[in-house]
């Protein structure tokens, strides 16, 4: 598996059998180029350039869903895969879109609007990877658009003075407002302004992730243990920037390897023992 473990992902991929673990790294790898493709550091990319990438990458899906073979292997692995899990098209084109709204949009003024960006960056990863985890409740798909938000929440909050500094501000803007935040004190600042903005942020993540665990169909638990690892890491990243009273200005606040897999570990019982996944 070419996935490295420094990786959130890593610790949940390997608990996935091997052909699952081949589709699920696939997709990833689909995505991450994607995303690559229009992802300049400093805010570079031009509307035209990206223009270009996502037509690109659209060219390559329809490839992917048709009986043209892809140009690239990204292409190439994912046209197996689709076939294989009967993967739907469609949350494919919504990442697309979003992120062509990396460049259009680098503002967002409600979190309405930033809810638009996470459902198409984040969420419909997650319903794609439920096609290849397999379930038998359709609540599942909730689920995936659930936990997707709370995961990408979870990068914004951390990753605020690096975004910054890249020309992109994920916060709403209503936001700043409300808790009298300035857009520079992104970049480095601390103050009791911006930690009780920063504190409301992780809060709005924290209900994501509890609702996640409501609307998880006990019955499909097992099959989305994979899902429920991520879950657990994420969350203890968001956990982490609260013990750090929300300093996520000084250095990238990480969860160690150690960590990582102490969580994947006592996820994986707790759902293979079917003890409560709420």
């Amino acid at each position: 598996m070419d996935v490295s473990r420094d990786t959130n992902f890593y610790y949940s991929f390997l608990v996935l059998p091997p052909e699952k673990r081949r589709a699920i790294v696939a997709v990833w790898d689909f995505c991450r180029a994607v995303d690559d493709a229009v992802d300049e550091p400093g805010g570079g990319a031009s509307l035209d350039s990206v223009a270009f990438n996502v037509s690109r990458w659209k060219s390559e899906l329809d490839c992917c869903f048709s009986g043209v073979t892809p140009t690239t292997e990204q292409g190439r692995q994912l046209k197996s895969i689709i076939a294989r899990f009967d993967l739907p098209r469609q949350p494919f084109d919504d990442l697309l879109k979003g992120v062509e709204m990396d460049v259009i949009h680098q503002r967002y003024e409600t979190f309405n609007d930033l809810y638009e960006y996470c459902l198409r960056v984040a969420s419909t990863v997650g319903l794609i990877c439920v096609e290849i985890f397999g379930y038998r409740n359709e609540a599942v798909k909730e689920y995936a658009v659930v936990l997707g938000v709370a995961l990408q929440l979870t990068n914004i909050i951390r990753d605020v003075s690096t975004d910054f500094r890249n020309s992109r501000i994920y916060l709403p803007q209503e936001d700043l407002e409300r808790f009298s935040v300035a857009e520079n004190d992104l970049k480095n600042g601390t103050s009791r302004q911006m930690e009780a903005l920063l504190a409301f942020q992780c809060d709005r993540a924290r209900s994501f992730y509890v609702k996640s665990k409501q609307v998880l169909p006990v019955e499909d638990a097992r099959r989305l243990v994979a899902a429920e690892i991520m879950s657990g890491i994420y969350f203890a990243i968001l956990k982490q920037i609260e013990r750090r009273h929300y300093d996520v200005f000084s250095e990238v606040v990480r969860v160690p390897r150690s960590r990582r897999a102490l969580i994947a570990t006592s996820v994986w019982t707790r759902v293979m023992l079917g003890w409560s996944v709420r």
